[in-house]
């Protein structure tokens, strides 16, 4: 059988291992450049849910805080950044490419690292979990913390990984695509350093959850990647099934 032909199998599964009338929610964490993004897109174009990347968010904020000439130390500019974006958040803002330059990308690291500012954002992501927009039967979130403080009551939690010379080779090669002149050597040393800065910070560091699946893309393409979630996804909800 093959994979696209799992199609109402998968929805079958959903609904047997959890009822119909549940709102599944799968959170997918992981570093920079692991392929979390593709992956919980593709997750969620297949089961029909609706896909949130959190950390546009975070990018959009700090795409506010740099327009407006912002300190991350500043509280005051934070809070009118985060109000910025409050009032103008759409789905066309959080798929701008202007949220995918290197500056945004290093801000929005910092950003995150702002308990204020986390904690603003939280709401926002807990509500789309719980009340998928447009009646979806489900929401696939990713991010760094969802499955560990976001939405720890996930129904499916896959944890994405991948060295950080392999992210880097990937990053490397976006931005090239994009005509970014770049160095291979810049783009680790900041891969590295976002690595440390997520996972050390105060407010929920990036750590991989007790019930998350962990899963390895450094040997993987995108489709490879697809078809090892999409066999956590199946076993996990069959075991639900074998259970009631």
């Amino acid at each position: 059988m093959g994979l696209h032909s799992f199609r109402e199998y998968d929805r079958e599964i959903l609904e047997e291992g959890l009822g119909a009338d549940v709102n599944v929610v799968i959170a997918i964490d992981g570093p920079a450049g692991s392929g979390k993004g593709t992956l919980a897109r593709q997750l969620a174009k297949r089961f029909g849910y609706t896909y949130l990347d959190t950390g546009a968010l975070y990018r959009a904020v700090a795409l506010a805080l740099l327009e407006a000439n912002g300190s991350v130390k500043n509280e005051r500019d934070l809070e009118v950044a985060l109000n910025t974006i409050k009032k103008n958040l759409t789905p066309e803002l959080l798929k701008s490419n202007l949220l995918r330059t290197e500056d945004v990308s290093q801000m929005a690291s910092k950003v995150a690292a702002e308990p204020f500012v986390r904690k603003a954002l939280f709401d926002i992501q807990r509500d789309f979990a719980a009340n998928p927009p447009n009646g979806a039967a489900g929401a696939v979130l990713d991010g760094r913390d969802i499955g560990s403080v976001v939405y720890p009551h996930a129904d499916i939690k896959i944890f994405v990984t991948a060295s950080p010379e392999v992210r880097a080779e990937r990053r490397y090669k976006e931005l090239q695509l994009t005509g970014t002149s770049v160095d291979y050597d810049v783009v680790l040393a900041e891969i590295v350093e976002r690595d440390e800065r997520d996972k050390n910070r105060e407010a929920s560091p990036m750590v991989v959850a007790e019930d998350a699946f962990v899963l390895d893309t450094s040997s993987l393409d995108a489709p490879e990647a697809f078809s090892h979630a999409m066999d956590i996804i199946r076993a996990q909800f069959i075991d639900a099934t074998d259970e009631k």
